[in-house]
């Protein structure tokens, strides 16, 4: 059947799904960057950059839809997760009065976003059908304006502090209602890393400043267990079997491994490449391979990531990459990695066979989180 003999709002789904299809694998990258208030978009061959989308003040943690037609993008200081269509390369929406989005993911249909709000101490989660649905009206999409000046401070993670004095006090009773679709759960202070587990049931949130993974039940919003792992947990990967979660510990130059079945930690690995004392070696991003195999851990100020046998939780390499090594990201094959360096300002591209650093490539500045559209 032609779209010309169908009736005319199939033939328009029809025709608009098959150029959703058509854009995607275009290997375009996408990078977050902090203090440009943008995600550049780069060629997946050449590097060069081919726009810069605007966005709300500082974008950080980026995230696809299940259909990879959409990125989430959650910008810290513009209280606001905004939507970029892959295809068009353009700011199309906004999730507004998130207050402070930290980090996020999604449950695995698409339909409910898991946030954590750091001045509030909270975990968002998210309807976001009942969102779209029922807010008052779509927000202006503004953008704001790059910061000015050299911002790539020693203490860049950390320059929210103020802000965060000043917002304390300002919660009011009621306030998930302002957010159509938004109920929240109370964690410890500084939530950060949140992870979904696939089977639906059970979030993880990190507590910063309570050196704590809570386990949060997604039917009826409780915690259901407190895990101490090391000094300020970070980030999260889960193994394909659901078995073991892997969190980093920032202050500790760790990464714990959980068993999920019972909530205990089994076991703590201790990063130190050669030539840095062990306050320099901050671990935040974590990757894990498909087969379970390897995990990948980049290690902030010690400015290398480390290669991770998951079974024999030994370190099999260290390779050198950019300064503060923050997030990592594999292509879909598996055979690239790109590490985010926030005070560098660049990626560097890791051949994931030979474990070499491939190439440096220039991005921004301060950037946070790498998406490739692959």
């Amino acid at each position: 059947m032609s779209y010309r003999a169908c009736h005319p709002l199939l033939a328009a789904a029809l025709l608009g799904a098959a150029v959703a299809v058509q854009a995607k694998g275009t290997g375009n990258l996408f990078v977050s960057s902090e203090k440009d208030a943008g995600i550049y978009v780069l060629d997946g061959n050449s590097y060069k950059v081919i726009k810069k989308i605007g966005t709300a003040a500082r974008p950080r943690h980026l995230q696809f839809n299940p259909e990879r037609t959409r990125i989430y993008a959650a910008c810290g200081d513009g209280d606001a997760i905004d939507v970029i269509d892959v295809d068009r390369l353009e700011l199309v929406d906004r999730i507004a009065g998130i207050e402070d989005p930290e980090l996020f993911d999604l449950s695995a249909d698409g339909k409910t976003m898991y946030i954590s709000l750091e001045d509030d101490a909270k975990l968002g989660i998210l309807d976001l059908e009942t969102y779209f649905a029922e807010r008052d009206e779509k927000p202006a999409l503004t953008v704001a304006d790059p910061i000015e000046g050299d911002l790539r401070e020693e203490d860049d993670d950390d320059d929210e502090e103020e802000e965060e004095d000043e917002r304390e006090g300002d919660e009011e009773e009621g306030e998930d209602d302002d957010v159509p679709g938004l109920r929240t759960v109370e964690v410890g202070e500084e939530p950060e890393g949140v992870l979904a587990n696939p089977n639906g049931r059970i979030v993880y949130v990190t507590s910063e400043v309570a050196n704590i993974v809570h386990v949060v039940d997604t039917q009826s919003s409780e915690i259901t267990a407190n895990v101490v792992v090391g000094n300020r947990p970070r980030r999260f990967a889960l193994t394909p079997d659901g078995k073991e979660l892997w969190v980093t510990n920032e202050l500790s130059g760790t990464v714990a491994i959980m068993e999920t079945a019972t909530n205990e930690v089994l076991d703590s690995i201790e990063f130190l490449p050669k030539g840095f004392r062990p306050e320099q070696v901050t671990p935040v991003g974590i990757t894990m391979t498909g087969d379970g195999k390897t995990v990948v851990v980049s290690l902030g100020r010690a400015n290398h990531v480390a290669f991770v046998d998951v079974a024999s939780r030994k370190i099999e390499d260290f390779v050198l990459v950019g300064n503060r090594a923050w997030n990592t990201t594999l292509t879909r094959d598996e055979k690239l990695l790109y590490v985010a360096n926030g005070l560098s300002d660049d990626l560097t591209l890791i051949d994931m066979v030979s474990r070499k650093a491939q190439r440096s490539i220039p991005v921004g500045r301060v950037p946070h989180t790498v998406l490739i559209d692959d």
